[in-house]
This record gives structure tokens, sequence and C-alpha cells, in this order.
């Protein structure tokens, strides 16, 4: 037996369950853990991950207490595939990715309070905004008469 492409989420497959509706089960080995196909009416679906690819249970007991848990306690199990030596291929870039993503915004945050810290301990008097929108005039000002005399 093998793993069709078509896929059924966790939701339908408990509704179908729910209804009767599901013929059979197969538990089918696969490289890195076990994959579930289930039967009803005229189709075969294999139980799809939460981002549609086929969920892969690396564990025989776990993918057997899901199946029980929503209700299929029986089951056809398909070892053919099925090497002890096999070790999971899963990768995980995109969990890989939201870490780098979130220690990156973790080192903005810090730096940023830091920052923010840093002003409000600063000594130094305020600086009102109308003077610092005037010298940037003055110095926009500068930079364009410079472009200018330059040729740009």
């Amino acid at each position: 037996m093998t793993m069709t492409a078509e896929t059924i989420d966790h939701a339908t497959l408990e509704h179908l369950v729910s209804a009767g509706a599901v013929k059979a089960a197969s538990v089918v080995a696969q490289s890195g853990g076990w994959g579930v196909v289930v039967s009803y009416g005229t189709a075969s679906r294999a139980l799809a991950a939460k981002r549609g690819a086929v969920r892969i249970f690396r564990k025989f007991e776990t993918l057997a207490g899901y199946l029980k848990d929503i209700g299929i306690a029986q089951f056809q199990v398909d070892a053919r595939q099925y090497d002890p030596e096999t070790k999971p291929t899963i990768k995980r870039t995109d969990a890989a990715d939201r870490m780098r993503s979130a220690h990156e915004a973790a080192s903005y945050k810090s730096w940023l309070a830091k920052e923010v810290q840093e002003a409000i301990d600063d000594p130094r008097p305020s600086v009102p905004h109308a003077q610092v929108a005037a010298d940037w005039k003055l110095e926009r000002a500068a930079l364009a008469k410079q472009a200018k005399s330059a040729g740009h």
C-alpha cells in the first residue's frame, strides 16, 4: 500500500469518524515514521499535518494513541517500508526561520530599550522640536546647494 497524494485534515477526519463514515484505516511505514490512510465512501486519503503535507508520526505508539482517541480502534498496518535504522528526515526550516526571527526581534527590542533608557538618562537639556526642524532645514539647504554645485 502506498500513501496517496490527496490528504484529509484532522477536523474532517474527526467528523467522518463521528458520522461512522470511515470504512478502514491503514497505518503505513514511511521514511522516518508512520503515516495513516483512511478510506471513506469511494475515497482514500492520507492524514495531513496542519500545513497540508502528509502527517508523519515518528512513533507508532503515538499514532495508535491518536487513532484510538478519535475513535479508530482497529486498523491495518503496512510495515513493508519500515526500517528501524532510518532516522527521521523531517526538516523544519520554517521553525528555524521563526526562531531566528524571534531572536532578532528580541535582540532589537533589547537594543531599543537600551537606547531609550540612555536618552532618558542623558543629563543634557532637551532640544525643542522647532529648533531641530530649523537646523535640519538649514542642513538640507546646504546639502542641496552642495549637490547643485557638484552637477548632480
